[in-house]
């Protein structure tokens, strides 16, 4: 009996320290990779996180056809041309927040984070290391991250008919706002 006992409590114990995580699938990521000569910006939101509070891992992913643009050729380019979406569908990124210890997740505030693993875009995988920003407030929890990314690195390449109106880096913009995953 007293066995029984211990062991009901041990699984107690051990489902109420299971993982807390947090997701969304309606993080919004932008990019500008325009020049003085033209804006080039475009936005994606539907992209889908998972991050675990305990650990740290976080996973990424979108959708690269779910970029929308001003105009409809540059997403057509963006789509045919550079990112080639119908062969390379999805980028993602998969990694930790390596000072996840320093957020408190109950208590409101603002808290920076470092985040470091790998970026998949193009089908080029490359490690990454880029700072982020939690936001706590009355409960709800917010993501965000401002990084640059070479189009070489990931095999994007800049035709020379278009080279002053495409920059050689991309500034990425990801903000999320983030559920409890029950």
């Amino acid at each position: 009996m007293k066995k029984t006992l211990l062991i009901g409590l041990a699984l107690f114990l051990f489902h109420g320290l299971k993982a807390q995580r947090y997701y969304t699938k309606t993080g919004i990521v932008t990019f500008h990779a325009g020049t003085t000569v033209e804006d080039i910006d475009g936005i994606n939101k539907s992209t889908t996180s998972i991050f675990d509070v305990s650990t740290g891992e976080f996973d990424f992913a979108l959708l690269v056809n779910g970029f929308e643009f001003r105009r409809a050729l540059m997403q057509q380019h963006f789509n045919e041309d550079y990112l080639e979406s119908d062969k390379y569908p999805k980028s993602t990124f998969k990694g930790k927040i390596t000072n996840i210890s320093s957020v408190n997740f109950s208590k409101d505030g603002t808290y920076p984070v470092q985040v470091k693993g790998t970026l998949t875009i193009h089908n080029i995988s490359k490690e990454i290391e880029v700072p982020g920003t939690f936001i706590i407030k009355n409960g709800k929890v917010s993501g965000t991250s401002t990084f640059n990314v070479a189009l070489a690195d990931y095999n994007i390449s800049i035709p020379s008919l278009v080279a002053d109106k495409l920059s050689k880096t991309a500034k990425v913009v990801v903000n999320c706002d983030y559920s409890l995953l029950k």
